[in-house]
């Protein structure tokens, strides 16, 4: 099967490509740099240009879609509406009305979240049900694996930059990680056939922590001790907009949003349906941020 993988050179799209390929599909990855990805070839494909989008739809003439362009931070004219919402509509616009189209959302999206990044991907879900395709829509939690955001990045520099380690509030907010291998199958079965058809999935993993515990989890990784110190919210309330006028905040008033309001839910029926292995982040966690060094 002809398969089109947009936003293919991010860390979860060249884990679904290299998934992709494993299963036997022909993948074009789409991304703004066109470079071959993972043994896939590539082509250019940037969502907030719809001629962009109908150009790479043309080279591949797939028969299903794997949409997995996001951002996490808006940067200049990359917004969360423009990249989630208008570059959603111009992926379904552009994909053949036989073709499989499977689309990448986030666990806890909704139009009414304080985070604009989750208002975004819910408006984007609302779309794609309405497109009259053959979709299924994945939700995944916080992602780990080689190359992640919020576990080798977000999470380390806060638990490193500092004698002390913040903790958001009462560190109650629950998580429910899923690791990139897990994402990826779910992806590549859905797209190669008609598993969760007019469906969508939470995509969680077998353990849930509560953001204390992640911490902790963390600092064990990384072979640290420190005293992990309560912020109250009302301070960081105060804290974090005014860290946004750092090149670049340790954390994003969009994720600080979306840190409590918390991230987890089950793990049925994705897991049994797509038959995932369920990796534990305890277990990859140490290797990941070693790796990441």
């Amino acid at each position: 099967m002809n398969v089109l993988v947009t936003g293919a050179s991010g860390f979860v799209g060249k884990a679904v490509v290299a998934e992709l390929l494993k299963h036997g599909h022909t993948v074009t990855a789409g991304s703004r740099s066109g470079r071959d990805v993972s043994g896939a070839r590539g082509v250019t494909l940037d969502v907030t240009d719809p001629g962009s989008v109908q150009r790479a739809v043309g080279q591949a003439d797939p028969q299903a879609v794997v949409h997995l362009v996001g951002i996490i931070a808006e940067k200049g004219d990359q917004t969360f509406t423009r990249v989630h919402v208008d570059g959603t509509r111009h992926v379904l616009a552009a994909t053949p009305r036989g073709a499989r189209y499977v689309h990448m959302s986030a666990l806890g999206a909704r139009e009414d979240s304080a985070s604009g990044y989750s208002s975004s991907k819910a408006q984007a879900e609302a779309l794609v049900r309405a497109s009259g395709l053959n979709w299924t829509i994945f939700q995944p939690s916080l992602i780990f694996g080689p190359g992640d955001d919020f576990f080798g990045r977000v999470l380390r520099e806060l638990v490193s930059t500092a004698p002390v380690v913040p903790q958001i509030g009462d560190g109650r907010f629950p998580f429910r990680p899923v690791s990139v291998q897990d994402v990826a199958q779910a992806f590549a079965l859905a797209a190669g056939s008609d598993l969760g058809a007019g469906q969508t999935f939470a995509l969680t993993g077998p353990q849930e922590f509560t953001f204390r515990e992640l911490l902790e989890l963390e600092l064990g990784a990384l072979g640290r001790k420190k005293p992990i110190v309560p912020v109250p919210l009302p301070l960081m309330d105060l804290a974090v907009p005014l860290m946004q006028v750092l090149p670049s905040p340790p954390i994003t008033r969009h994720q600080y949003a979306m840190l409590k309001e918390g991230n987890t839910a089950p793990n049925e029926p994705a897991r049994t349906l797509f038959d995932l292995p369920m990796r534990r982040l305890p277990d990859d966690l140490p290797g990941l941020l070693r790796a990441g060094r």
